[in-house]
């Protein structure tokens, strides 16, 4: 468990696999924060397809905002906003790590800790094509939900 207390009041995790075209849309909307935007309040992260080697990290903040790829039945770059209490309040998926991310989500919170999630779902079409490129619906999406990410941040910031 981390003994140390976080300088940074954000943990924001993209989650996805990047071999999988647009189910790898929390990747890159992490890597275009870090290439565009200062966020010093906030720990970018890249989740990969989730794991428990995330659960100290997860435990470690009070501020969680996840970024992962839904398959919602929306129209691709859909951006939902979702404030999950539980893993079975998260939106259907069939990707690679579905299963992972909710066990993480549940052994986070069978160990006591409750940081308040907010999760950024984006609405992919499909995720069973490899590729290392996203579709061009979700690359055009992606500086619109980085963008969202930052005031998501910002207005909730400590007065």
């Amino acid at each position: 468990m981390n003994t140390g207390t976080p300088q940074k009041q954000w943990l924001v995790l993209g989650i996805g696999n990047l071999l999988m075209g647009d189910e790898g849309v929390g990747v890159h909307v992490i890597r275009h924060l870090q290439r565009h935007f200062h966020l010093p309040q906030a720990e970018l992260v890249d989740g990969g397809t989730g794991g428990f080697h995330l659960l100290d990290l997860l435990s470690s903040y009070k501020n969680v905002l996840l970024i992962d790829a839904t398959l919602d039945g929306k129209p691709p770059g859909t951006l939902s906003i979702l404030r999950p209490k539980f893993s079975s309040d998260y939106p259907p998926t069939l990707t690679a790590h579905d299963i992972g991310l909710k066990d993480l989500l549940d052994s986070l919170y069978l160990s006591g800790a409750r940081p308040d999630i907010t999760l950024f779902a984006i609405s992919i079409a499909a995720c069973n094509q490899l590729s290392l490129e996203l579709s061009p619906e979700i690359q055009a999406a992606v500086p619109e939900i980085a963008e969202a990410v930052v005031r998501h941040i910002q207005s909730h910031a400590p007065a």
